[in-house]
């Protein structure tokens, strides 16, 4: 499966960031929503369209197995390219998954392991996804010091997942919710998930460089968190 089957309506393509995955885009882009409901596969998805182009992706999982985490790929390649389906092996290798405990990561040890990896010629990510990151139990200061860590290697682009909880109505000027409702200017981009009666949605809270404004809803296809086509 090369770039050239990989052409579905995924979100940085229906938010027109695709183009973003040169050399010029330096972007820090976060996905929420409650538990459950889907940030991974979205997360998945970016990170896919950026190996298409030729990008090394570091996914940096948290909480989770590298098994598991390498289902998710699997199973979005699955949707997309249907059954059987598996990524080139010349775009495969251009994806590491590197796992951390709840407990034990931190931008620091992130920063040692990947130092290890770029020094033995191992592997130089230009996109990094960190999934499963605390911001209730890391403030600003932790969060600016990551989009630091970006700058100082190079990276394209930074994206996080978060999660909200339906009883705190915290949330900034740009409609961000809580835990990341003090830190919305320090991504460029910021999409939350909302399930409604009928359908599950892909709010734009925010996004300096979308061809969409900022408010706008995209539907996703609930069994595959794909973007709908309209």
């Amino acid at each position: 499966m090369g770039k050239e089957d990989f052409a579905f309506n995924n979100p940085l393509g229906a938010l027109g960031l695709d183009k973003g995955s040169g050399v010029e885009a330096k972007r820090m882009g976060l996905v929420m929503a409650r538990a459950g409901l889907g940030k991974t596969a979205i997360l998945v998805q970016i990170a896919l369209d950026a190996i298409a182009c030729g990008n090394k992706v570091l996914h940096v999982s948290i909480g989770e197995t590298v098994e598991k985490t390498r289902t998710w790929y699997d199973d979005i390649i699955t949707l997309v390219a249907g059954k059987g389906a598996k990524m080139d092996e010349k775009i495969l290798k251009n994806r590491m998954i590197m796992t951390f405990k709840e407990s034990s990561f931190s931008q620091a040890i992130l920063e040692e392991r990947l130092n290890d990896l770029v020094q033995q010629g191992i592997y130089k990510p230009e996109c990094l996804i960190i999934d499963g990151y605390d911001f209730a139990a890391n403030g600003r200061k932790a969060l600016s010091e990551l989009k630091e860590f970006m700058l100082k290697h190079g990276l394209k682009m930074l994206w996080f997942s978060a999660v909200s909880h339906r009883g705190d109505d915290r949330v900034s000027e740009a409609g961000i919710p809580a835990p990341c409702h003090e830190m919305d200017d320090l991504f460029e981009t910021a999409l939350l998930i909302q399930p409604d009666e009928k359908a599950i949605n892909l709010k734009i809270l925010k996004c300096e460089s979308c061809t969409v404004d900022a408010g706008t809803s995209m539907a996703l296809d609930p069994s595959t968190m794909l973007v709908q086509k309209g």
